[in-house]
């Protein structure tokens, strides 16, 4: 691919076409090429690469390059060979291109922040960066919101949400990874007079609509097709909003909250056919609705099946698998059934950490730094292979792109070779 890029005018049709092409290319025994926004190609923590190893040696799969990072929760994301960080150095929140394959650095941009965490924890950004065709986006800890040119890294177009739409700094400051969708970028920003969620023009960064009073909240939109309209969920403080995307018009809103103040909603809905998941902490747990036009139906809900934290669940053909539990208090990991919230199999004080699913296979990384494959079955969890790759405290998303899992902790980008050999 190198550095050539297609035409503007190509770029949409190309970009609607390349799930296609990537599923095509992975039946055929091959690696799906990007991971350009949080939790991958399609929002929702799965791939279809094919080709992985199905086990490990003693020492683990071999670590391609590391690299000393800053400041941030932000994962890593890549597109072509371009991979992307956002994190903090001193004070300003740097975005890094890097080469994939080897970790060089190619071009970086930066911009000053002055973020302070309330509770002592890590100041940099906590937001996942997103490619869309030549095109990056960032959301920085203090509503900064940024438009680069991916070949290059010049600034595009910016935007102070926080200033613009008086947006409060909430617990850990802003923290939605931007959803770009049908030539807008949409983000769930939290501000005053009903910019609660707003939606900003991909090329120019003018603002196209606003809508709710919502708080922000730390979890990210996802959209999708549902009986042949497109849909935009967000996972507000208050619950669930379904927008219509290209006007901003919401269709419902499902309230779903902690009651107490100190609570956060953080894990991405989770959108299967015409039924979406959301799940959360704090005493709240989760519920699953079926999306009927501009309405729900309320299919389940309950505390006592599967309550994210922080990480987002995956789905493989009618089993969620997931955290479940607050993070600090040594979260369980499940399976749970899709349509009727029946734990399956459960693994009691698992700890915390993410899921990937690639394939039919789980890809567990802990928050200490421990990668586990295990097969996605309701039959239980076996693993077949595990290795630290990671010391310190993990809290990023990891990306998996050619075969190549890439993974941050607070201090070290890792680049882990998962491909099997020939």
């Amino acid at each position: 691919m190198g550095s050539s890029r297609c035409p503007s005018w190509f770029e949409g049709p190309l970009k609607r076409l390349a799930p296609l092409f990537a599923a095509c290319f992975a039946a055929a025994g091959g690696f799906a090429a990007d991971w350009p926004q949080i939790l991958g190609p399609a929002r929702n923590g799965a791939t279809n690469e094919t080709g992985l190893a199905p086990s490990w040696g003693a020492d683990g799969p071999p670590i391609l390059w590391r690299k000393d990072v800053g400041q941030g929760f932000g994962g890593p994301v890549v597109a072509g060979e371009r991979l992307i960080l956002f994190h903090r150095i001193d004070d300003r929140e740097v975005v890094e291109c890097l080469d994939p394959a080897t970790g060089k650095a190619r071009w970086s941009s930066a911009a000053p922040t002055a973020y302070r965490d309330d509770f002592g924890f890590d100041e940099g950004p906590r937001a996942t960066p997103t490619i869309d065709g030549s095109l990056l986006f960032t959301l920085g800890t203090e509503g900064r919101l940024r438009c680069l040119d991916l070949e290059k890294g010049n600034e595009v177009w910016s935007v102070d949400t926080r200033e613009k739409f008086r947006a409060a700094k909430g617990f850990f400051g802003a923290a939605c990874s931007p959803l770009v969708e049908g030539g807008r970028v949409l983000i769930n920003i939290g501000g005053k007079d009903g910019a609660g969620i707003v939606a900003f023009e991909r090329e120019g960064g003018r603002v196209l609509w606003t809508a709710t009073n919502d708080e922000a909240s730390y979890s990210s939109p996802v959209a999708a097709t549902i009986g042949g309209s497109r849909h935009a969920f967000f996972f507000t403080r208050a619950g669930l909003v379904d927008a219509d995307p290209a006007t901003g018009e919401v269709r419902f809103r499902f309230p779903f909250r902690a009651r107490i103040a100190s609570s956060v909603n953080a894990a991405t809905p989770m959108v299967v056919g015409d039924l979406v998941f959301i799940s959360a902490s704090y005493q709240t747990g989760a519920a699953l609705l079926k999306i009927e036009g501009s309405s729900f139906k309320e299919v389940w809900r309950s505390d006592e099946a599967l309550s994210n934290h922080y990480a987002t669940s995956v789905h493989r053909e009618g089993h969620l698998y997931g955290f479940d539990g607050r993070h600090e208090y040594g979260p369980n990991l499940r399976c749970v059934e899709l349509r009727t919230g029946k734990v399956v199999w459960t693994k009691d004080r698992f700890g915390g950490g993410t899921l990937i699913l690639a394939g039919d296979r789980l890809l567990v990384l802990t928050d200490q730094g421990e990668l586990i494959a295990a097969p996605a079955s309701p039959k239980g969890f076996e693993p077949t292979a595990r290795a630290r790759i990671l010391d310190g405290t993990v809290r990023a998303y990891p990306a998996l792109a050619g075969g190549r899992f890439y993974a941050r902790s607070e201090k070290k980008l890792v680049c882990v070779d998962l491909r099997a050999r020939k």
